[in-house]
């Protein structure tokens, strides 16, 4: 149902956030019913890109990661996954009490999990062989990520001062793309670093 109301929660603050809000879900619920079953959508979905079109998609990762590999690096993305939503919520909370205004931890994770949808269903562009596609997607994900948390903050966070809901929203927009790059580059630097040691090993 949640997922069904997304398109409605990316231009309205009405329609879905309201039933999010009167459902009084907890960070919990959002953790194994959203955030947990989504976020396996990217590591599955590119370990499919890189088995069945090996360089089309991502033309650096020549040659193809071996299976194992692959199992590797999806385990560690997900791992990421799982803990930046985490740190969203935290980190929303904490621009949201600078203002004055404590959320309380669950709405915050509602939104800081709802805010990725976009992203990881944009993983889906992985079944389509083309780099180009895969990047406009992604782009187009982005944008959608960056409506929620705009429309999200308000209703989710009970802020009737517009100019407070959008001070927020800004700062969450910017410090949750600066933390999602972190977290792609901390990623990948684990998992290079996991690989080099596996490679000695065997």
């Amino acid at each position: 149902m949640l997922m069904s109301h997304i398109p409605g929660m990316l231009v309205s603050e009405k329609t879905g956030w309201e039933d999010i809000d009167r459902s009084h879900f907890s960070a919990r619920w959002f953790l194994k019913s959203l955030v947990m079953p989504m976020a396996l959508l990217p590591p599955v979905l590119y370990a499919f890109a890189e088995l069945v079109h090996p360089g089309v998609v991502f033309p650096l990762s020549v040659p193809a990661l071996t299976p194992m590999q692959l199992v590797v690096s999806g385990v560690v993305f997900y791992g990421a996954q799982i803990l930046m939503v985490g740190y969203m919520a935290m980190l929303l909370q904490r621009i949201s009490m600078s203002r004055d205004h404590d959320p309380g931890y669950d709405s915050a994770y509602a939104l800081a999990a709802i805010a990725p949808a976009p992203l990881w269903l944009a993983s889906l562009s992985l079944l389509v062989p083309s780099l180009g596609f895969v990047l406009a997607v992604g782009a187009v994900a982005w944008i959608a990520s960056i409506m929620l948390i705009r429309h999200g903050v308000g209703p989710l966070f009970h802020i009737e001062d517009k100019a407070k809901a959008h001070y927020i929203a800004n700062m969450a927009i910017g410090a949750g793309i600066l933390a999602w790059i972190v977290l792609l580059v901390v990623s990948a630097m684990a998992l290079s670093m996991m690989l080099g040691v596996w490679s000695k090993m065997i």
